[in-house]
């Protein structure tokens, strides 16, 4: 099992990948559970690759590095993305490094889980998640966690952060599971079962009867 992060913080130590490494602390368990060992995982600095990534616009072809980091992400079974808040959005670092993925490869993130998340110095940013990042990775054909992991400079070290990472975390994990075919997801049949729909729908129609399990 291969875990991805991609990580747009700019400066050393960075909040955004403080909040990276944190969301990956606890999705790597929970993806390969009840196995002992953790999911593979693979940090992405992007600020290593700024320029490798300008340079993929003008020749039309990545240097060695960046697409080494391209065939990590590909190769990945689930991605956590993290970018900081620029003027209300995501970063440009982090929007040209998925725009230079889909040039190498249009289909990298098809059907891929996706945990977005984003770094901020106010709460009044947090709907970048939803009005940027969601968008974003539902064009390229991800398949994105319903939770996002938004933490503004107030947000560490207060009530909910961990709720809300444990709740992303754990929901990438599940479907990284669920797609790679280790377990099935919490809840849900297995393809082997077959939902009796006729059985059910009848007994709907008899007052008193109980649908069978």
């Amino acid at each position: 099992m291969k875990l991805v992060v991609v990580s747009a913080g700019l400066s050393v130590p960075s909040s955004t990948r403080l909040l990276a490494d944190r969301l990956a602390a606890v999705a790597a368990p929970a993806a390969t559970a009840p196995e002992p060992a953790p999911a593979d995982v693979r940090v992405i600095e992007l600020r290593d690759l700024a320029v490798e990534i300008a340079h993929t616009f003008t020749s039309g072809f990545p240097a060695a590095a960046l697409a080494e980091a391209f065939e990590a992400v590909a190769a990945a079974d689930g991605l956590i993305v993290v970018t900081p808040v620029f003027s209300a959005s995501y970063s440009g670092l982090f929007k040209s490094f998925f725009d230079a993925l889909g040039v190498t490869d249009e289909d990298a993130l098809t059907g891929k889980p996706v945990l977005i998340a984003a770094t901020g110095g106010t709460a009044r940013h947090s709907l970048v998640l939803e009005h940027a990042l969601r968008p974003l990775f539902a064009y390229l054909k991800a398949v994105v966690v319903p939770t996002g992991v938004y933490a503004a400079s107030e947000d560490w070290g207060a009530e909910g952060l961990d709720a809300r990472i444990e709740r992303a975390a754990g929901e990438l994990a599940a479907l990284m599971a669920g797609l790679s075919g280790t377990r099935p997801l919490p809840g849900r049949d297995s393809f082997e079962q077959v939902t009796p729909f006729e059985e059910r729908l009848a007994a709907l129609s008899v007052p008193g009867r109980t649908p069978a399990p």
